[in-house]
């Protein structure tokens, strides 16, 4: 029986569906909301079976020039009954190729690289590429395990640091709208220390009103100074880490030890059962992560459909198109952060 596909409009309707599926909270419709504020836009369509709907897919898409188009992509998508992925990723790049156009449909799926369903991938014509947006290799916890299996889990010093950062008076809460500020404060100085761009404030804060319950923030506070945050998403089953930072003093305390361990505590008490840190690279925030368990975890990748002749050209420029970006979005940052001083008086 062949498959349907078709657009949906009722975001409460298809969160509870990506919900059902075990889909990823990128792939929830408030994620979309927001990148379609931040020049992509955001297309939704439900894979149906004789009437049973057996996945979800949120397609994020960014205009191209020319014959291209546009580029279509589902991060960490797409939510699918099981053992269905390939055959749903078919039926959706057939709709995307009638629908949009696009150059080529880009996946991220959150399915283990060595799966069965990665090897029929391969074998459909899909192409692993290197233009990453989510890093595959990454650390997922299993929030099934009890907090004492979890924390066995950890690194002696992992453990130690958890202990001492609890005993610094430190007050680590979910935080509101209203103190946002203070933790996008942070992400700055975290992102000039470390020599990453950002975005600009109000995507942050479009995040956090878009996906409101599914996006929670913890910080730890010195006083009424926040010295660490964690940034979360969370479906029903996956929780995801978006963003964080720390101040100097926050490092002293090793606040990031003990508001870690409160989030992942936060997400096991609401049920979920993946904690997902969002990327392993070779640096110290990697070296962070890794002590969180012993194993890693490699997801699939980055896979392109490619839909049309002009594919070749797209996969050539898009490498130097994105260093453009990250370029541009340092010096974006740097440039807000001089506003902010002279303002400030400083």
């Amino acid at each position: 029986m062949s498959l349907s596909v078709t657009p949906c409009s009722d975001p409460d309707l298809w969160d509870a569906t990506v919900d059902r599926l075990g889909g990823h909270p990128q792939q929830l419709w408030g994620w979309g909301r927001t990148k379609a504020a931040h020049g992509w836009s955001a297309d939704r369509v439900l894979v149906a079976e004789g009437g049973e709907v057996i996945a979800a897919a949120q397609l994020v898409l960014k205009k191209l020039p020319g014959p291209l188009h546009s580029l279509a992509y589902i991060p960490r998508g797409p939510a699918t009954a099981e053992g269905r992925g390939v055959e749903v990723l078919q039926a959706v790049a057939g709709y995307v190729r009638a629908a949009h156009r696009s150059v080529a449909l880009s996946v991220e799926p959150d399915w283990d690289a060595d799966s069965e369903v990665m090897r029929g991938l391969a074998a459909a014509g899909w192409r692993s590429s290197t233009n990453t947006i989510l890093i595959g290799r990454t650390l997922i916890l299993d929030l099934s395990h009890t907090e004492d299996e979890l924390l066995a889990g950890m690194s002696k010093k992992h453990r130690q640091y958890i202990r001492k950062s609890g005993r610094e008076g430190l007050d680590i809460r979910r935080v509101g709208r209203g103190e946002l500020g203070a933790c996008l404060d942070v992400y700055r100085l975290t992102a000039q220390r470390a020599g990453f761009g950002i975005h600009e404030d109000s995507y942050y804060l479009d995040i956090f009103d878009n996906l409101g319950d599914a996006s929670p923030v913890y910080a730890a506070f010195r006083g009424e100074d926040v010295v660490a945050f964690l940034w979360i998403s969370a479906s029903s089953t996956t929780s995801f880490e978006l963003y964080g930072g720390m101040t100097d003093e926050g490092e002293r305390l090793r606040a990031n030890y003990a508001l870690k361990w409160f989030a992942i505590q936060a997400m096991k008490a609401r049920g979920v059962t993946r904690y997902d840190f969002n990327g392993l690279l070779n640096d110290g925030v990697s070296r962070f992560k890794m002590g969180w368990a012993g194993h890693e975890n490699q997801l699939a990748g980055t896979w392109d459909l490619p839909l049309s002749p002009f594919y070749p050209v797209f996969s050539r420029a898009l490498p130097l198109a994105k260093r453009g970006m990250q370029v541009g979005r340092r010096q974006a940052s740097r440039a807000l952060e001089a506003v902010r001083k002279v303002r400030a008086g400083r």
